[in-house]
This record gives structure tokens, C-alpha cells and sequence, in this order.
């Protein structure tokens, strides 16, 4: 009876500054967690979804944070396998450029899809065997974030990242014995997973063209496809055995209510026994107050409220939502007076407008940062024509925003 324990993560995003914030402590606490609890389920292999750091142009610091975690983790565990995908957000080329020392500690990276001098993807690179007592018990699908050029010819990125997966389980099959499990990553945003309404930034910046049908998934003899790039963790279209590990970190306050943790999942003589999420808490939290925008003196009352001691690494961020009716210049020292002497780290104090027919709602420059190309210019269209976009108008800007992001 041969059993394997895989844990699958993603989207640490090392690396990344919460509002000015360094965020170090938080990804060290929980690269010790995750380390505890690959030595408790004796896990045998764990798989990494993408979005590794932050920024493609990673700090030192960064870069010691993780190869620091990847050489502990393997030395305690001898047996471990670790295979990692690129997402958007990491530089391929820099991700895979150790691979030649980090797969002497069992450690794969797959960051680009090579194709030889015709131009025919090179399939076997994409395929990694995972071991246990020295066999071969499985097999890996380890496809990064694809970019233009990366996939097959084909009318739109859905349909060439479809061919392409499709093609890898294919040509797997010709390597494999019949019967062994295989494992599929990606990184990339499957039609029915959920986005955070309020969550811009999470949202597809091309209105839906890239999403991926989790059909393509639906092979036999694929036990569990582990999927990054959306941080809620979920199931696809109901699907138990297509996740998202969803980030180990709320990466905007859009995400606070977000439940952290990875996903240990069991396959026994070559089929899939359980799915277990492990829940993780993080080191700090995040707090909206109020719920509601309130006036600003309301706010500074519901300020009181808080936690009073000096501020550590564990003390929360807070988000404040204020409504002004008129212009307040002393609102930001208002606001840091009341928070002296309170274990709390302000984040961001967010002023809202009464809405009216014709006033919107305060932009952040923040919020500018996030948001969908898409509905700002469905926005402006009905600001000044009326009615909506025309949907073939909407397709050709479409396909053009999705160009300029290749």
C-alpha cells in the first residue's frame, strides 16, 4: 500500500509592502509554520502555484527569505520533493536560474516554456516525476503563467493554454505507466472561481478572455490540479480535486476575511483519498473600522475602542473609512493623535463623498492603481453617450488591453 502526502501553496508574494510596511516577519512566521507542519504529516511532496515574490526584481532580503526557507526545509526533510511554477508577478528567467544547484535538493523550478529550433514546445520539461522510496509513484504537469507565444496557435488565450495542457497530458501518457497518478499545476484564473467583489486588484484586467475552463482538467487519471494567481482559497465549479490554495497573507484589506492556510491532500494506491485544508493565522491581521463610512468624529470615537500598548509585528493594520461632507486638512493629524499609544499600524484612511447625481465617490490613489481598464472605460462610455458599451466594442478593446499586458 504506497501512499503520498502533497501539500500544495501559492502566492507568497515575498517581498511585498503593505502601505509602506515591510512585510519580512509575517512571511518568515509562516514559512516556520509551514515548515512544522511538512515534518508533522511527513509530507512527501509540495507544490509552489506561482507568484513566489512580489516584484520580478526581488530584494536581497527577499531572495534570502526564501532560499533560506528552501534549504531548511529540505534538510529536515531529506525525502521532500518541492516543485514551483512562475506566476505573473516573478521573472522566470531569474526564478529557474539556480535550478542547476536546487535540483541537487530535489527542489524543481519551472519558470518558461522552451521550444527547440522548429518551434515545438518542449513537452518534457513541463514533466516531473515524483519519487517516494526511490520509485516513481506519480507525475507532475508544472505549467507556469503563460504568456503570449507560450501555448499553441489558436483565436483567443483560453483556447491556446486548453490546447496546451491538453497536448502535455497527452504526450504524458506516452511516458507513464498507465496507471500512476498525475498532478497538474497552474497559474492562472479558471471560469467559476470566485473574485472578491471589492477586490480590484484580484480581478482579470481583460473582462473574462483569459479565463480557463477546468474541463481541461477533467482526465482520469488526473487526481488534483493545484492552481495560483486568485488569493481566496477555493474549489473550481465545485470540483473537489481543482483549488486554489489562495495566499498564505491578505494581500489588501479586500482580503482580511479571507481563510489562509494550504491544502494536504492524500492519494493511496493511485487514487485520490482526502483533501484537508490547514488552516493558517497569520501574524498580523487586518481591520476596516468603521464597517461603514461615519464622519470623521464618529470615527475618532470608534477609535478609542482599540487595543492600547505599543506597536510589534503582531499589531494589526487598520483601514479607515471616513465620510466628509466638506473638506478637513487636519483630518490626518486628528487621526494620528487618537491612535497614539495604540498597538495598531495605520494603513490607509480612505475619505468618502456623499454620492450624488453628480458626484462619484473618492478615488484613492491606491484604488487608481487597481483598477479594471475594462470598466473605466465602460464608465466613461455611459458618462457620456448613455446606455452601455456596445459588446463589439467591448470585444475589440478587450483583446487590445489583453495585448498590451502580454
Amino acid at each position: 500500500m504506497t501512499m503520498i502526502k502533497v501539500i500544495h501553496t501559492a502566492d507568497w508574494h515575498i517581498g511585498q509592502y503593505f502601505f509602506g510596511y515591510d512585510r519580512k516577519e509575517e512571511h518568515i512566521y509562516f514559512f516556520d509554520w509551514l515548515k512544522k507542519v511538512i515534518k508533522e504529516h511527513q509530507v512527501d511532496v509540495l507544490l509552489v502555484a506561482g507568484d513566489v515574490f512580489d516584484s520580478p526584481n526581488p530584494s536581497a532580503e527577499s531572495q534570502k527569505i526564501y532560499y533560506r526557507f528552501l534549504r531548511e526545509v529540505t534538510t529536515e526533510n531529506p525525502n521532500l520533493q518541492i516543485v514551483i511554477i512562475a506566476g505573473n508577478h516573478d521573472s522566470a528567467g531569474r526564478l529557474e536560474a539556480p535550478n542547476p544547484l536546487l535540483e541537487e535538493m530535489k527542489v524543481y523550478i519551472r519558470g518558461m516554456v522552451r521550444k527547440n529550433e522548429e518551434g515545438v514546445i518542449d513537452s518534457q520539461q513541463l514533466f516531473v516525476p515524483l519519487s517516494k522510496n526511490g520509485e516513481i509513484k506519480a507525475w507532475c504537469i508544472a505549467v507556469p503563467y503563460l504568456r503570449q507565444g507560450d501555448y499553441p496557435n489558436a483565436e483567443s488565450y483560453a483556447k491556446g493554454v486548453s490546447l496546451l495542457y491538453n497536448k502535455l497530458h497527452v504526450e504524458l501518457q506516452q511516458i507513464k505507466e498507465k496507471d500512476l497518478p498525475v498532478f497538474v499545476m497552474g497559474h492562472l484564473q479558471a471560469t467559476g472561481s470566485e473574485v472578491s467583489e471589492n477586490d480590484r486588484s484580484e480581478r482579470t484586467m481583460i473582462g473574462g478572455l483569459e479565463c480557463i475552463s477546468p474541463e481541461i482538467f477533467d482526465k482520469k487519471d488526473i487526481v488534483y490540479t493545484a492552481l495560483g494567481h486568485l488569493h481566496k482559497p477555493q474549489r473550481v465549479s465545485k470540483r473537489e480535486n481543482i483549488r486554489y490554495a489562495g495566499s498564505p497573507l491578505p494581500m489588501s484589506f479586500a482580503e482580511k476575511n479571507y481563510k489562509q492556510g494550504v491544502n494536504l491532500i492524500k492519494v493511496e494506491n493511485n487514487q485520490l483519498q482526502s483533501i484537508k485544508r490547514l488552516d493558517f493565522e497569520p501574524l498580523a491581521n487586518l481591520i476596516s473600522l468603521p464597517k461603514r463610512p461615519k464622519p470623521l468624529t464618529e470615527v475618532l470615537e470608534e477609535i478609542k475602542s482599540l487595543p492600547d500598548g505599543k506597536v510589534t509585528k503582531k499589531s494589526p493594520y487598520l483601514e479607515l473609512n471616513i465620510l466628509l461632507t466638506e473638506p478637513e486638512p487636519s483630518m490626518r493629524n486628528q487621526i494620528e493623535e487618537a491612535l497614539q499609544n495604540k498597538a495598531i499600524r495605520l494603513a490607509t484612511a480612505i475619505p468618502f463623498k456623499i454620492k450624488t447625481e453628480r458626484e462619484s465617490k473618492v478615488v484613492t490613489y491606491e484604488e487608481l492603481k487597481t483598477i479594471n481598464p475594462l470598466e473605466m472605460a465602460e464608465d466613461i462610455f455611459t458618462s457620456r453617450y448613455g446606455g452601455k458599451m456596445p459588446e463589439k466594442i467591448k470585444s475589440l478593446l478587450q483583446i487590445v488591453i489583453h495585448e498590451i499586458n502580454l
